[in-house]
């Protein structure tokens, strides 16, 4: 179970994970070896999968979002493992959600152009037997955030 001491930690650390611990420390406020001590166990205990930092998109000639949703025609484990494969060796597919409702899948690409997702589609279509295919490019980001709510960690 998650304490308040806790999910401020972790509010912190998702808002600026590069903070120091006794900067952390100090904003809660606890000392530092304690909040050092805390961070360890959130971290042990796979609250805390990974630190990295977020880059800009635009900066790295990426700023065309792509949503794709898939249909296959059958669902089988070769099939899984064949897509599993393909969106992991994808650097430009970002993010991959397996789905109810009309579509089995939904992927999440960056890329620099429309050629270039035209290139990504290609090999998509090449590489796997789908039944249908769906695109829709982002017009705008409207909110776009890597928090998670922590209101719910304690029920």
């Amino acid at each position: 179970m998650l304490d308040k001491i806790d999910k401020q930690l972790l509010a912190h650390i998702q808002e600026d994970s590069s903070r120091s611990v006794s900067d952390i420390a100090q904003a809660i406020p606890l000392s530092t070896t304690p909040c050092w001590r805390r961070l360890q166990r959130l971290q042990k205990d796979g609250y805390i999968r990974k630190q990295v930092a977020l880059l800009d998109a635009n900066l790295l000639n990426l700023a065309v979002t792509v949503f794709v949703e898939i249909r296959v025609p059958a669902h089988s484990p070769s099939w899984l493992a064949k897509f599993s494969e393909f969106t992991r060796s994808s650097n430009e597919i970002v993010e991959v959600y397996r789905l109810s409702g009309h579509a089995d899948y939904l992927l999440k690409a960056v890329v620099p152009d429309v050629a270039a997702f035209d290139s990504l589609y290609k090999l998509l279509i090449a590489r796997l037997d789908l039944a249908d295919v769906r695109s829709a490019f982002a017009m705008e980001t409207i909110k776009c955030t890597t928090a998670l709510p922590l209101d719910y960690a304690d029920r």
